[in-house]
């Protein structure tokens, strides 16, 4: 497949299972702030092969959220592009396509493991203090045993064959070079028996083909990046380059989550912050400029960031009520303020009414 890559493009593709969590806000940012900085062009893409929890009204809170944070899109839902269309469940073709061409490379085989099998060799593994990981039993089937399966009626998926020796590299533009053993990777299932892509095929298909040359995401996607490479390198597709960054804890220094208090981008809004202050905090949240420099417009943002300034150490959400807010408040023209803070004042939420007036009454 010809590699068409001219400019640099980035997508942000979150599931629409929730809300959208602070840490996928920050990842939407960076990807945001690297495509603008390099006047590339910034995808979004929603991956809703979760039949069960993707929901429209998930899709909706997502994008309203990434506009109110002041994250515009070239291309995706409502906007469209040449790689349209944007949701994987509209993409299905795509994906049966490329498992196509992996089964005639013989890059990737039919597994007629039952889910319950499945399981009971795992437990089976584990027991015996072995790996739990897919045995491969299916790899090397004959015609004969593959034809009784079919007719018994079992529906396979399609598993991807990974080398069985040596390593794969991941050079990563935050934390440098990570190294895996190929024989720690299992054969990952890519389709499964219903024709739906799990995320490891579902997310390198995309890419390909939606021309995508850097893929900036949270680290804990790092330990799939070796099969996702082995998928590329099957498919003689040239490699994105790959930057993970690091986890959002809270103050106490474990993941962040709802007993740290609002994590959905949402919250924060209704709660009264203005945009231009979380924006300020999410981009300065694991990445700054200098160890001085607190407050920056959108701008000065956009032209000082680089992926060279990210720190692969944990970020500390610390944000409580009103922080950012006083500072960036300062900095909005005067008459801006009454427009800005009308909807907050009348928002219903008392703390930062309260938090508002006294803001403005230091600004006037």
């Amino acid at each position: 497949m010809p590699d068409d890559r001219t400019s640099i493009r980035v997508r942000f593709a979150p599931s629409p299972t929730g809300y959208l969590h602070v840490g996928g806000a920050r990842t939407a940012l960076f990807n945001w702030l690297f495509a603008r900085h390099h006047g590339g062009a910034f995808i979004l893409r929603i991956e809703d092969t979760d039949r069960v929890r993707s929901t429209e009204e998930s899709v909706g809170g997502i994008l309203s959220s990434m506009r109110w944070l002041g994250l515009d899109w070239d291309e995706g839902p409502g906007v469209g592009g040449q790689y349209e269309p944007y949701f994987q469940m509209q993409r299905l073709p795509f994906y049966r396509a490329v498992t196509e061409q992996l089964l005639e490379r013989g890059k990737a085989y039919n597994c007629y493991c039952t889910p319950r099998e499945l399981e009971e060799r795992r437990k089976a593994a584990l027991a015996a203090g072995e790996s739990p990981g897919y045995d491969r039993r299916c790899r090397h089937l004959t015609s004969k045993e593959k034809a009784a399966f079919e007719a018994s009626g079992r529906r396979p998926a399609i598993r991807f064959a990974m080398p069985l020796e040596g390593e794969t590299v991941v050079d990563d533009l935050i934390r440098g070079q990570v190294r895996f053993a190929n024989q720690q990777l299992d054969d990952l299932v890519i389709m499964k028996a219903d024709d739906t892509p799990t995320y490891n095929f579902a997310v390198v298909v995309d890419d390909m083909l939606m021309q995508i040359t850097h893929v900036i995401r949270a680290d804990e996607h790092l330990s799939n990046t070796p099969r996702q490479i082995r998928i590329y390198e099957a498919l003689s597709y040239p490699l994105p380059k790959f930057a993970h960054v690091s986890m959002i804890l809270g103050e106490d220094r474990t993941k962040l989550s709802k007993r740290h208090g609002a994590t959905s981008l949402s919250d924060y809004r209704d709660a009264g912050y203005i945009p231009e202050a979380m924006f300020n905090f999410l981009a300065l949240l694991g990445w700054a400029y200098d160890d001085k420099t607190e407050i920056m417009s959108r701008e000065e943002i956009i032209e000082r960031f680089t992926l060279e300034k990210v720190n692969p150490a944990p970020a500390v959400f610390g944000l409580g009520c009103g922080y950012g807010n006083g500072d960036v408040i300062r900095h909005i023209p005067a008459l801006e303020l009454p427009h800005r803070s009308e909807p907050r004042l009348q928002s219903g939420y008392p703390l930062c009414k309260l938090f508002c007036i006294e803001e403005l009454a230091l600004v006037f």
